[in-house]
């Protein structure tokens, strides 16, 4: 079934998802899961958000940039650096340690851009990134946009 990322609430919604989402890069897969969660909001393509237990072991540190955010819906976030076989990849993704109420089931979890990365899948489809270098949604045949990211979008 095709979406309208126009049909997505606001506050964004929270759903548990068992597709199947993988994550590799420099040859290494570093996510392998079917327990994530996609966060739908109007005018993004979802976030998909991975158990951090299905993420490879060592290869998440938190980012030496000490980049925060503060999401009006979801609360504080903390970024993450990946790093595989020497190579950092600088502020690869982000989790909420402290999730607010209504989001509280997107602790232990983390969300990746899938343009930071060799490759994102999502059911073996690959993942194109949500334009623009601020949101971190997985765009897949299944949406249809128009997607907020793109240059004069930042308004909507």
């Amino acid at each position: 079934m095709i979406e309208s990322v126009w049909d997505y609430p606001r506050p964004p919604s929270v759903e548990p998802s068992t597709e199947h989402v993988v994550v590799t890069h420099a040859g290494r897969r570093v996510v392998d899961t079917r327990r994530s969660y996609r966060v739908l909001e109007t005018s993004h393509p979802p976030t998909y958000y991975v158990p951090v237990a299905d993420v490879a072991d060592g290869v998440l540190q938190p980012a030496r940039s000490g980049l925060r955010t503060l999401c009006e819906f979801k609360g504080a976030a903390q970024y993450w650096d990946l790093v595989v076989d020497g190579e950092r990849v600088a502020d690869v993704g982000w989790s909420f340690p402290r999730p607010t109420p209504g989001y509280e089931v997107l602790r232990e979890h983390v969300a990746l851009y899938p343009g930071k990365v060799d490759e994102a899948r999502v059911d073996d489809e690959v993942v194109q990134p949500q334009p623009g270098n601020f949101y971190g949604g997985w765009i897949t045949s299944r949406v249809r946009g128009p997607f907020k990211g793109a240059p004069g979008t930042m308004g909507w």
